[in-house]
C-alpha cells in the first residue's frame, strides 16, 4: 500500500497566489493562537508539519528535539542538553497564522521558534563541535539536474515523498541545493549535511531510492536486498550527478539550557 510521508517537514510550504494589488505581508513573528497537546506516537500515520489552507498550521507527532531541529534547520544529532523528555515526549500542534496570506516555510519556522520559547520555555546556546557529517558535492561526470522553468519568486517544493514497498520517490520542483540539503539533514540521513556543490540554480528532479535502517530516524521500514531501486547514495549519484562524502567537520551545535513541558491549553 502506498502512503504519504511528510517527515520533519518534508514538504516546503508554497506561498499564496499573488493578486493584482497584493495586500501587505503580515509580520509572521508569532501564531495568533496555538494549542499544544501531548500525543501518542503512531509511526503508521506519519509525522509531519504542514499548512492546511491559508491560516491553519498543523504539526503531528514531534518530540521537542525534533521541533527544535525543524525550527532551526538542524540535524537532531547536533542538539544536546536539556531534560531527557525532550527526546521522548511527543506533541501535536494546531495553530492559526495571522493575516490573509499563507506564510512560506521560513515564516512558519519563525512562528514556531516563538512558540517554542513561549510554550516550552526553551532557552539554548550555540557551541562549535566536530561531528561526522556529509558534504554534498558534484560527482565526477557533472550534475544531471534539470533547470526549473519556474520563476525565482515561485515557491520551492521538496516532497512530500511517497513510500512504496521497497522504495521512496521524492519529487523536487524549483528547488535549490539549500532546500535539498536542508531536507536531507533534517529528515532523511543520520548526520548533518553541508552543501559543497557550488550550484546556485533552481532545479526540478525526482529522486528514487531503497531506504535503509539509518534513514528517517528508523520510522520507515528498510528495503530488502531484493529491492530494485538503488540505495540512497547510489541514487543521488546516478540520478542527480551529485555525491555525499562522509567526513569529520565543524558544526554550530545547539545546546538546550532550559525547557519545560507546556502547560495545559
Amino acid at each position: 500500500m502506498v502512503r504519504r510521508i511528510a517527515l520533519a517537514a518534508l514538504a516546503i510550504s508554497a506561498s499564496g497566489m499573488l493578486a493584482q494589488s497584493p495586500a501587505p505581508r503580515p509580520k509572521f513573528d508569532a501564531f495568533e493562537v496555538a494549542t499544544v497537546k501531548p500525543a501518542d506516537s503512531d509511526a503508521k500515520s506519519g509525522r509531519f508539519i504542514t499548512m492546511q489552507g491559508t491560516n491553519r498550521f498543523v504539526e503531528k507527532d514531534y518530540t521537542l528535539k525534533l521541533l527544535i531541529a525543524a525550527a532551526y534547520d538542524l540535524n537532531p544529532r547536533t542538539i544536546s542538553g536539556g531534560p531527557g523528555w525532550i527526546g521522548t515526549d511527543h506533541y501535536d500542534i494546531l495553530a492559526v497564522t495571522p493575516g490573509e496570506i499563507r506564510p512560506n516555510h521560513d515564516e512558519q519556522m519563525s512562528m514556531l521558534r516563538t512558540l517554542l520559547a513561549d510554550r516550552f520555555k526553551l532557552t539554548f546556546h550555540r557551541e562549535p563541535k566536530v561531528f561526522s557529517i556529509y558534504e554534498l558535492e558534484v560527482a565526477k561526470n557533472g550534475p544531471k539536474l534539470k533547470q526549473s522553468a519556474a520563476g525565482s519568486d515561485d515557491p520551492a517544493v521538496v516532497g512530500p515523498g511517497v513510500v512504496y514497498p521497497q522504495r521512496i520517490v521524492l519529487p523536487a520542483r524549483n528547488a535549490t541545493m539549500g532546500n535539498f540539503v536542508s531536507l536531507l539533514q533534517r529528515a532523511i540521513v543520520d548526520r548533518p549535511v553541508v552543501d559543497k556543490t557550488g550550484l546556485s540554480g533552481r532545479y526540478d528532479f525526482d529522486l528514487e531510492w531503497a531506504p535503509d535502517e539509518t534513514q528517517f530516524g528508523g520510522d520507515v521500514p528498510p528495503a530488502s536486498a531484493a529491492a530494485t531501486s538503488p540505495p540512497l547514495f547510489e541514487a543521488i549519484q546516478q540520478e542527480l550527478g551529485l555525491r555525499l562524502e562522509a567526513i569529520k567537520g565543524p558544526v554550530d551545535a545547539l545546546v538546550v539550557d532550559t525547557a519545560e513541558r507546556p502547560a495545559a491549553n
